[in-house]
């Protein structure tokens, strides 16, 4: 077994060294097709990058050298109440039922449980895959036509693979022909009479199909928000052969809180595809789904206003159409909170200097007008603060125009909180953390506490150059740092369960507050447990760093 292959940013650009000129250049063409005719000396392997596009069908591999079975495999736990073993770096390959082939094959990274579970033993495993994946699209095609889903799992091989698996390409590109181009070379797949192709130089593969009427509950599973998956339903693939090559290895991640190894592939591909933002979503020129808040949760950009030049008082209106453009388009329609403001504003602003982007928002936002809401809505299938497993509500926060108001440093001496609230702690310029009382309610439920919050603010206006209050079960924690602070206040909360106001109302549908922000992230009696650490597992890996130890030097 073999962990944190990626481990790094500067090891994932290292392996990957040889190609990297080739993807900019590919992007670069995206961008601006007419720059080859520019600087075609630029270009000159682009022929062979597009010729590594196709895979290279051949008759055999290395990956057929030996047959094993289910639970021979290694069975990974990566955290106390995970289900079963995993597959954590799966790349599951389908193809469609009604247009079979490569050119609409998909090839993604959803959770493989090996044991544990109502699975026959060494004959079913668990797939589970999140909403809005490629591969839902194929197994609505084989439900459809009431056939079982052919499907092979691969295990290691080409880098390029593990990668593809996780990159958000439109529907039209496969990831085996991105997978191509980043390895540098034809992905060789062993061509398979009645069934799928096998990826030849994969380390494992298993091979099965998806029963369209069966279903068994997959997880729990520590994922990574930082949080279980809990037991759903999910598909069952029946597991026919299971390959794998001579001295195979098996690689595997860390599934957990960020950072781990998934923010260097998140942080990665960001890199790859920062250029192609403003072609993709026209009006936007930066994004940044934040890590730290478990990628789908968070996602700033910065966005153009030019709707209304000559106007003497700006205000959101290009913007608010890019938002909504962010959340109807590709994988960022999965965030929950998008927070996005004018880049005409201030053209040195970067989603990634995360303070600063705070506090430019908070200056400037209007709480009357700035919060469009979209309730009832698709969510991320690991996010449990909605109404409902895959159901929710998002908030698109737009914020243009010039500064408005100073913001609060320092508590007020004479500062009162309702019974119930305490430990306010200034956590960064405009921002406050209080502490509350466990969580009480139902799911879909209002809490008429932080209700009456928003009144005892408005009535003592003690918090005025604070827009926003962020109400935690843990202050202390909260703000030791941004990474707690963003991780706690975008998992924990549902935008339109889980915000009041100060001065709260509701004018034609159109829901805002006239004072502070509240946003209740307190974990929920009905959200899915935190995941924690397990001491004596990390002495164990701890001692084998230790001097004399067989990772000494190396962990």
């Amino acid at each position: 077994m073999a962990g944190n292959i990626f481990g790094t940013l500067e090891r994932a650009r290292f392996i990957f060294r040889d190609t990297l000129k080739t993807i900019e250049h590919l992007v670069k063409l995206k961008v601006d097709p007419v720059e080859v005719l520019k600087r075609p000396w630029k270009f000159t392997g682009m022929p062979k990058a597009l010729w590594n596009v196709m895979p290279r069908k051949v008759s055999t591999g290395p990956v057929l050298a030996r047959e094993t079975n289910i639970l021979s495999l290694p069975q990974l736990k990566s955290w106390p109440q995970d289900g079963g073993g995993y597959i954590t770096l799966p790349q599951v390959y389908t193809e469609s039922i009604e247009k079979p082939g490569f050119a609409l094959s998909n090839l993604g990274m959803y959770r493989v449980q090996l044991s544990g579970g109502n699975y026959k033993p060494d004959e079913e495993v668990g797939l589970h895959y999140q909403i809005h994946r490629g591969i839902g699209y194929h197994h609505a095609q084989a439900i459809q036509a009431d056939v079982p889903l052919k499907v092979n799992v691969f295990v290691g091989g080409p880098p390029a693979m593990t990668i593809a698996a996780i990159m958000p390409l439109p529907e039209e590109l496969p990831e085996i022909s991105f997978a191509g181009v980043l390895a540098g070379h034809r992905i060789h797949m062993i061509e398979r009479p009645n069934g799928l192709p096998i990826l030849a130089e994969a380390d494992f593969c298993l091979t099965g199909f998806i029963d369209p009427e069966r279903q068994l509950p997959e997880g729990p599973f520590g994922d990574h928000l930082g949080y279980y998956s809990l037991a759903h339903d999910f598909p069952v693939l029946k597991v026919e052969k299971v390959y794998h090559r001579e001295n195979a290895i098996w690689p595997f991640t860390t599934v957990g809180r960020p950072p781990q190894e998934d923010t260097v592939f998140g942080t990665f591909i960001q890199e790859l595809t920062a250029p192609l933002v403003p072609t993709v979503f026209t009006g936007v020129h930066e994004v940044n789904a934040v890590d730290a808040s478990g990628v789908h949760p968070l996602l700033l950009a910065i966005g153009s206003e030019r709707y209304v030049p000559y106007a003497e008082k700006r205000e959101p209106q290009e913007i608010i159409t890019c938002g909504l453009l962010l959340l109807g388009t590709s994988q960022t329609s999965l965030s929950k909170y998008v927070i996005i403001c004018a880049k005409e504003d201030n053209p040195s602003l970067s989603t990634h200097d995360i303070p600063t982007f705070f506090k430019h928002i908070l200056e400037r936002a209007d709480w009357k007008r700035d919060l469009h809401f979209i309730t009832r809505t698709t969510m991320d299938t690991l996010d449990y603060s909605g109404i409902s497993l895959n159901q929710g509500s998002k908030l698109v926060l737009a914020v243009a125009g010039p500064k408005q108001k100073e913001l609060g440093n320092n508590l007020p001496a004479d500062l009162s909180l309702p019974n119930g609230f305490k430990r306010p702690t200034v956590f960064a310029p405009g921002i406050v953390v209080i502490q509350g009382q466990p969580h009480g309610r139902g799911r879909d439920e209002h809490d008429p506490t932080l209700e009456k919050m928003g009144v005892f603010l408005e009535q003592s206006g003690g918090l005025s150059k604070f827009p926003l209050i962020v109400v935690v079960d843990d202050s202390e924690f909260t703000v030791r740092s941004w990474e707690n602070f963003l991780w706690v206040t975008f998992t924990r909360s549902d935008p339109a369960t889980d915000i009041y106001g100060e001065g709260a109302f509701t004018h034609c549908k159109h829901w805002g507050c006239r004072g502070s922000l509240i946003i209740d992230a307190r974990l929920k009696t009905y959200h899915a447990p935190p995941l924690e650490d397990a001491p004596e597992v990390e002495k164990r890996v701890d001692g084998l760093g230790a001097p004399g130890g067989p990772l000494h030097g190396i962990i």
